[in-house]
């Protein structure tokens, strides 16, 4: 037999969800969309990957950009992507859908001739079925002839295999053509041919999920228990009701009422969107059962994930992840509405991130009032600065592109071509949003932050250079104090990970090394946890050791320290890589004008030409490299 190196594969509907952001009306008036992986079995896929389950994906998308966005936020949730499959001749389906009160959600399917739709039984790969444990398929993958030949393959190759098989009913009667493109939102329109047609697949399945509507059309009855129990005589499938409020109830056996049934407990929460909620749902069931728990347990689970769901904005992006899960359960929640409890929503954050670095090699070239001197001093325009920005990250680019933590910290106002160049690469991207040189602090757009922030990418790192010291004056740390609880909180908001560089450095002053940890203690105390921190290279092992310990104090999810170069010597630095090397925190480093500067000036002043701009770059970047490796391998 094939070993089982997959849990999960979910198999059907994927698609792109254009989820409208303002609630409380109707989708006429909703003005801008946010973006999400949609379709039920590709978020319940995503759902598992989250909370620890190894899944799969058996699906098609367009050769077109939203195509490769489900491919891409599937394969960095970490799901197994290798059923995906391109199709050269239809677009990938998308979803329009929104929030207008507690009890209408509209929504329109863009789905005629849609990629996933056109799933064949060629694209069934019995070596992916076989490797799983379970195999997930959609009623909507029942509906037409082409895509349930598809499902019938799976099936047979799943009981070929000793996969279970599983059915979300997943009723959309828009999908089988019985409401109009306008009725997308409908749940339930009785028809005979549709519960004939799902009842010829029922004698196959291992477990069926489904609300009580659900089981009315696979019954083709609309009295549940009465639909339950002739579901369980075409079938020994265990049998999972959905009941809104109500919870959900297992059967395992003969149908002899609802208390016949296993239950979980479950949990009042504000019902803010049940978009998704079936997803989610779905999702914490699976990892019950295949995680060999029992069922109150799994209905636990399940109920607790569709909780979270209609609490959130979006299907896949609410399920929670497995750290936040056992938190809830184990802590619950003060909040009705889960959506404002703070510690939930830090959790739901950082442990969901698209990756998780465990090394950064970024290259610096953010630096704006160096630059502007050094082209004034040369008689060059900003144009120029530019230019030699699009250099650095030819050098940058030649050197570690294909290095896993390869990363680059570059501005929008002075080197603007080269930050789209590298925002479309897969790289690290940190993005300055502080104006250059200038005390206190200030932002480069004026106004609001959150704003502001709408215009990034949300593979932009938001980076800030906070000049702070316990001994400046109390209206000075005020500022700076007030500035980063706003930008934490706009970056919860955006979705945009953020890094908070300490500088304590005055006037070409030494750090003041022994502030830093208790500044970082400071802001966590306000609230304020940046996704990274940024840090000036001190030698002292002790001073790396001391602010470890306020992390670990404070935020075990963040993502880590950068080490920052100051303009030091190759040499000097790398002394202060050695002594940050035992400290696990320490993630790698973002250093700029030790790379570039001598490069910027020749070039600016005419004494390099652009081949020896970049070669000069690109050793330097290269020895810098090699010394946090070498400094990580004597860890």
């Amino acid at each position: 037999m094939k070993h089982k190196s997959l849990d999960l594969v979910c198999f059907g509907r994927s698609s792109v969800d254009l989820y409208g952001q303002q609630v409380g009306g109707r989708l006429e008036n909703m003005g801008s969309f946010a973006k999400y992986v949609g379709g039920s079995p590709a978020n319940t896929a995503i759902g598992t990957a989250r909370l620890g389950l190894k899944s799969g994906m058996i699906t098609r998308v367009g050769d077109e950009h939203m195509g490769r966005f489900i491919r891409e936020t599937m394969q960095a949730e970490g799901v197994d992507v290798q059923g995906i499959k391109t199709d050269p001749e239809r677009l990938s389906a998308l979803v329009i859908l929104g929030i207008q009160d507690e009890g209408q959600f509209p929504l329109i399917f863009y789905r005629e001739d849609c990629a996933d739709m056109a799933l064949c039984e060629a694209d069934i790969d019995e070596d992916l079925i076989a490797s799983s444990r379970a195999l997930l398929l959609s009623g909507t993958h029942l509906s037409t002839p082409t895509v349930a030949a598809a499902s019938r393959k799976a099936i047979a190759l799943a009981k070929k295999n000793d996969t279970k098989v599983v059915l979300d009913i997943d009723y959309r009667p828009n999908l089988w053509g019985l409401a109009g493109h306008g009725d997308g939102e409908s749940r339930f329109i009785a028809d005979a041919n549709v519960s004939q047609h799902v009842q010829s697949f029922l004698p196959d399945i291992d477990l069926i999920v489904g609300t009580e509507e659900e089981f009315h059309i696979a019954a083709g009855c609309e009295d549940s228990l009465e639909a339950l129990a002739i579901v369980r005589a075409m079938s020994m499938a265990t049998l999972v009701c959905k009941r809104g409020e109500q919870g959900c109830r297992v059967f395992e056996g003969d149908i002899k009422g609802w208390l016949s049934g296993s239950e979980g407990p479950g949990f009042k929460v504000e019902v803010y969107n049940v978009l998704g909620a079936g997803d989610a749902f779905m999702s914490g069931l699976l990892r019950g059962w295949l995680g060999g728990e029992d069922w109150p347990t799994s209905c636990a689970y399940a109920n607790a994930c569709g909780a979270f769901a209609v609490s959130r904005h979006g299907c896949a992006p609410a399920v929670p992840s497995w750290q936040e899960l056992e938190y809830f359960l184990e802590h619950g929640s003060e909040h009705h509405a889960l959506r404002f409890d703070p510690v939930l929503n830090h959790i739901h954050r950082t442990t969901n991130r698209r990756k998780q670095h465990e090394r950064l090699v970024a290259f610096a070239i953010d630096h704006r009032h160096q630059f502007t001197s050094w082209a004034q001093a040369a008689g060059k325009t900003p144009a120029h600065i530019d230019q030699f920005k699009q250099l650095a990250v030819q050098a940058a680019v030649q050197e570690a592109g294909q290095d896993s933590g390869f990363g680059m910290l570059v501005d929008d106002r002075t080197g603007r071509s080269a930050l789209h160049q590298i925002t479309s690469t897969k790289a690290w991207v940190g993005r300055p949003i502080e104006s250059s040189g200038v005390f206190p602090l200030r932002l480069e757009a004026e106004g609001d932050i959150v704003q502001h922030l709408f215009d990034w990418p949300l593979n932009q790192t938001v980076k800030v250079l906070c000049p702070y010291r316990l001994d400046d004056d109390a209206a000075t740390r005020q500022h700076h104090e007030e500035l980063m609880i706003r930008l934490d909180q706009a970056c919860r908001f955006t979705g945009h990970q953020w890094l908070l560089e300490i500088i304590t450095a005055r006037d070409d002053n030494s750090p003041a090394f022994e502030q830093v940890a208790p500044i970082m203690q400071y802001f966590y105390k306000l609230g304020v946890k940046p996704d990274w921190w940024k840090l000036e290279p001190a030698l002292d092992p002790a001073y790396w050791r001391q602010v470890g310990e306020v992390i670990d104090a404070h935020d075990s999810h963040c993502q880590g320290i950068i080490v920052l170069g100051l303009n030091g010597t190759i040499e000097g630095i790398s002394e202060a890589f050695y002594a940050a090397s035992k400290q696990p925190w320490v993630k790698g480093f973002a250093i700029g004008r030790t790379l570039f500067a001598e490069a910027a000036q020749g070039w600016l002043q005419g004494h390099l030409d652009d081949a020896q701009a970049i070669k000069l770059m690109a050793t330097n970047y290269r020895l810098i490299i090699a010394a946090w490796d070498n400094a990580q391998a004597q860890k």
